[in-house]
């Protein structure tokens, strides 16, 4: 893609999203040139992140222009959407000229209840990554995984990374490399416990535990969604 032409990306926004899974990808993807972030939900009114942060929505679904990019978050509020009829089916037709269809964190889920993610390679918060195969994808325990023209990326602040792969794909690696300067990112965390596979044995058990009964009540929202995609 050249940096002149113009890439129109929707980001989707629902009550108890998580605004990081968001915030994250916008600040990469409003940094490449010409490029055009809409912020889209059903109504223009603020839309509260699970954590309270109010964000306004520029567009919705009745006056959404065409998409290059999609991109879904997730957060706790997936879990509404996985049955929400009007957004599944706004998600399936931005999705079938978009160059990329994409997600972070659960947002992948919701892209699977929508029937987009059957054969496909994905990833999504390690919590919940095993849920990806009851909607017929094949889940891949990596920060970002690319199938064909489906990019997604893990929990939460895999965002960033995710985004800087999907301006690669999109205008080279070049100027992912310039936006990834401008914003300094350049990870160096505290501690070393961002993930399962590096995190104690014993935080990871009291993470697992904590998390139980959201994650059960996440399952069953997408056992019925897979139960869904099979009858359809």
């Amino acid at each position: 893609m050249s940096q002149s032409s113009s890439l129109s990306i929707g980001m989707l926004l629902f009550p108890g999203l998580t605004q990081l899974d968001l915030t994250g990808p916008y600040e990469v993807f409003a940094r490449a040139p010409e490029a055009r972030v809409h912020l889209i939900g059903k109504t223009r009114q603020p839309v509260i992140s699970d954590r309270g942060m109010g964000i306004l929505p520029t567009h919705t679904f009745d006056d959404c222009p065409v998409l290059d990019v999609i991109c879904i978050p997730g957060g706790p509020g997936q879990i509404t959407l996985m049955d929400d009829d009007e957004t599944l089916s706004f998600i399936r037709h931005h999705s079938e000229n978009a160059k990329l269809v994409t997600s972070v964190c659960t947002g992948s889920l919701v892209l699977g209840a929508a029937g987009l993610l059957q054969g496909y390679k994905a990833t999504t918060h390690w919590a919940s990554l095993d849920q990806l195969a009851l909607l017929g994808a094949e889940p891949v325990n990596q920060r970002v995984v690319r199938d064909r023209n489906r990019i997604t990326g893990a929990g939460v602040t895999s965002g960033i990374d995710f985004a800087l792969s999907v301006i690669a794909d999109l205008y080279g690696a070049d100027t992912a490399q310039h936006i990834q300067l401008q914003m300094e990112y350049n990870p160096e965390p505290p501690f070393l416990s961002g993930s399962p596979a590096v995190a104690s044995a014993t935080l990871v058990e009291q993470a697992k535990k904590q998390m139980a009964p959201f994650i059960e009540k996440r399952r069953l929202a997408t056992e019925a969604a897979g139960r869904k995609l099979v009858k359809r």
